[in-house]
């Protein structure tokens, strides 16, 4: 855990010093990178100071959250500070540009902060383990945009005016002196930059002159997302290399626990073949069941008895293979070295098995109803058919049915000819088997320390290593004058039992655990759906086949999240709808958005990564950070229209001013996640997918909002007339 919390601390800060140079380059300004670059600590620190108010602590998933947010939290700082040196360039006095620049992005930049943070109201609807998971994830991103805005206003003007002076005056008056390696390079980018801007207004203005056919390559690229979409794939959360494994081993039904340690021991040596043992840091067996059944409720061991335990691997953190690689080996080899053993493996992380919900596996399909018999019967034949279903391993019947038993028939006549009822002869083999704490618990407390200790009687168990010395056993009554052997009153029969019964909701049921390697969750889960509905027609009435685990809190997080982004882009509508007074303008600013969804199912495809809770995270952020770059390039195209420009016009000009800091923006945001993408440390395959999707959809939805969107203004706006004409009218 400290080696993953340490990770995302260091992925923030990669990303903040990447961001900070990505504003240098683009400002070629160190005071006004400073001033940008000030907002990401203070803004950071008070996310944290509110979290602590809130009762929540510094975990990967907090930390995720601020990490995400590094990116995003330079964006209001580095639009106003853009804007200032914009206001510069027209000749104006510092002051005066300062709050020329300041009011003239308070509105658009307050409503791209808002959308932002509205569009994590969608975590809201999530419940079960997602919701404590990725609630304060997003309580830390909504509190340090928060912040980030608020500094905006107050800090960023104040430290303008004290820092940027000698810079502007330097300006103003020229400088005789030689410019240094940074002067030079900064030039030249600047020169670069204008001959793309040059560039991208002559795109800009094809587009705008052929607007039927950027519709149209604008459809390919949306129907080219939907295509893909089917290949991308679900799970609930991505798998993390923990560099620890739980293997659980069951030997043959009914093996003494003496022989079970054998059976382990080989299997440990085994596996020190397979892993090498200068990459183990240690292995723990867990044999059989603990003496006091309670002890069962502190953990989530699928453990049924002695014939069956678990062995615990920690692995070094320098290693020549994943932990999932020695995992698929072990598959493959054990099974074939021990083939009258049963092998799987359990969450041995402990995300896994709060996302399980106490289940071992992901997979949980429960046959359950009255009719045990037929529901075993189909239990089997489900274990069968789906260990064929590419992905699925790991795929066995929980519940042993046929361990050895010696049942135990009392001749009730004739014991109570000795004075003995069948309670009487329980009790007796009770207290021998199992000790007389079982029916009368007795304990002496230990007058040095006050400690309790139970005290008990049993016959030791190498005197009832047989069924002769079981039938030998001897019998008493309080109320009888001597004592009888078992085997006076009783017959002894061999047979099998079921070594555990399970019960859901008062049925019983059977379990059929699985787990995936090699392919998404969703898919598996699909696949087996369709093997369970072949066997649902087979059941009797009142009896049942459900899927539970991980799979059931899959559906129902995914259901739940895209529910709360639907309320929230309404949310989101309806606060634009209000700033824009129209209901034009907010439909033209989410035009921005389906590149964003492309950007997405694209970028997840490329890296083969799937659908997750994380992932859609991640999809929320791009498209509140869409969305607010879209509000700049409408805004301005409207102050444009209000000066007297047409629809055509305004596109263009909004276009080519908000480039840079859309740019800005976007690639503040998309080098700030680059590090967390990569998903280099320890743990970091948990965050992972949510900065692909933060890339994959602002590159997209980049391109979109300078591209596609002032095509979508000047077409719906074509029909109106300046805004400076209506006034004047």
């Amino acid at each position: 855990m400290q080696a993953a919390v340490e990770g995302v601390v260091h992925e923030s800060i990669i990303a903040g010093l990447l961001t900070a140079a990505m504003i240098l380059l683009f400002l070629g300004s160190w005071r006004s990178t400073l001033i940008v670059a000030v907002s990401i600590p203070l803004s950071i620190l008070t996310s944290i100071l509110l979290l602590f108010a809130m009762g929540h602590s510094l975990n990967v998933m907090t930390l995720g959250g601020l990490a995400l947010a590094v990116g995003i939290l330079v964006d209001d700082a580095t639009v106003e500070i853009e804007n200032i040196h914009r206001n510069l360039g027209m000749g104006k006095k510092l002051q005066l540009a300062i709050l020329d620049g300041a009011s003239q992005i308070a509105g658009p930049t307050f409503v791209s902060t808002l959308t932002i943070c509205i569009v994590f109201v969608s975590v809201l609807f999530l419940d079960g383990p997602a919701q404590y998971l990725f609630t304060p994830l997003a309580l830390a991103v909504v509190f340090a945009m928060g912040t980030s805005y608020l500094l905006s206003r107050t800090l960023v003007p104040v430290m303008v005016n004290y820092l940027l002076p000698a810079e502007v005056a330097a300006h103003a008056h020229g400088s005789t002196q030689e410019p240094g390696f940074f002067g030079r390079f900064s030039q030249a980018f600047e020169r670069t930059f204008e001959r793309f801007r040059d560039a991208y207004v002559g795109v800009l203005a094809w587009n705008l002159a052929h607007r039927r056919a950027v519709f149209g390559m604008f459809a390919l690229v949306v129907l080219s997302g939907l295509t893909l979409l089917p290949f991308v794939g679900q799970d609930f959360f991505p798998s993390v290399d923990a560099g620890q494994f739980r293997l659980h081993v069951r030997t043959p039904v009914g093996t003494r626990i003496e022989e079970t340690e054998r059976y382990f021991s080989a299997v440990e040596a085994e596996i020190r073949r397979i892993v090498p043992e200068n990459e183990i840091e240690l292995i723990i067996d867990n044999i059989g069941l603990p003496n006091r059944s309670y002890s069962l409720a502190f953990g989530d061991s699928s453990t049924t008895g002695m014939a069956d335990g678990e062995i615990l691997v920690a692995l070094k953190h320098h290693r020549t293979k994943s932990t999932p690689a020695y995992m698929a080996e072990l598959r493959r080899e054990l099974p074939r070295k021990f083939p009258e053993m049963t092998f799987y493996f359990q969450s041995a992380d402990i995300v896994s098995q709060i996302l399980n919900f106490g289940v071992p596996a992901p997979i949980d399909i429960q046959v359950g109803g009255i009719d045990r018999k037929k529901n075993l019967e189909i239990a089997t034949k489900i274990v069968a058919d789906i260990k064929n279903i590419p992905g699925v391993v790991d795929a066995h019947l929980h519940q042993v049915v046929n361990v050895p038993k010696l049942h135990i028939d009392v001749d009730q006549s004739r014991a109570l000819q000795f004075g003995l009822t069948q309670q009487n002869v329980a009790e007796s083999v009770l207290v021998s088997l199992s000790g007389s704490g079982q029916v009368l618990p007795n304990y002496w407390v230990d007058p040095a320390n006050g400690i309790s200790y139970l005290v008990e009687t049993r016959t030791p168990t190498y005197k009832i290593d047989s069924v002769d010395a079981i039938s030998s056993m001897p019998l008493r009554n309080q109320s009888a004058k001597d004592a009888q052997l078992l085997e006076n009153v009783s017959r002894i029969e061999r047979g099998v039992a079921a070594e555990v019964i399970n019960h859901y909701n008062v049925q019983p049921v059977y379990d059929v655990y699985a787990n995936v390697q090699g392919r998404d969750l969703g898919s598996v889960a699909r696949d087996i759906n369709r093997v369970l509905e072949s066997y649902r027609k087979e059941l009797a009435p009142g009896n049942s086949i459900t899927m539970r685990g991980q799979v059931e809190s899959m559906q129902s997080a995914f259901l739940r999240l895209g529910l709360g982004i639907i309320f929230a882009a309404v949310l989101v509508y309806l606060l634009m709808v209000v700033n824009f007074q129209s209901w034009l303008d907010p439909f033209i600013i989410i035009t921005a958005l389906p590149g964003a969804l492309v950007g997405i199912v694209w970028l997840l495809f490329l890296w083969r990564t799937t659908f997750s809770v994380p992932s859609l995270m991640g999809a929320i952020m791009a498209i509140g950070v869409a969305t607010a770059n879209s509000i700049l390039i409408v805004t301005f195209a409207n102050e444009k229209r209000q000066e007297g420009m047409d629809a055509l016009s305004a596109a263009l000009e909004a276009g080519r001013t908000r480039v840079r800091p859309v740019l800005m923006t976007a690639l503040a945001m998309i080098i700030g996640m680059l590090p967390m993408s990569l998903g280099l440390g320890e743990g970091g395959e948990q965050n992972a997918p949510l900065g692909r999707a933060v890339i994959g959809g602002l590159l997209f939805a980049t391109a979109t909002t300078l591209l596609f969107v002032p095509v979508v203004y000047s077409l719906l706006r074509a029909k109106s007339q300046p805004q400076v004409a209506e006034n004047a009218e």
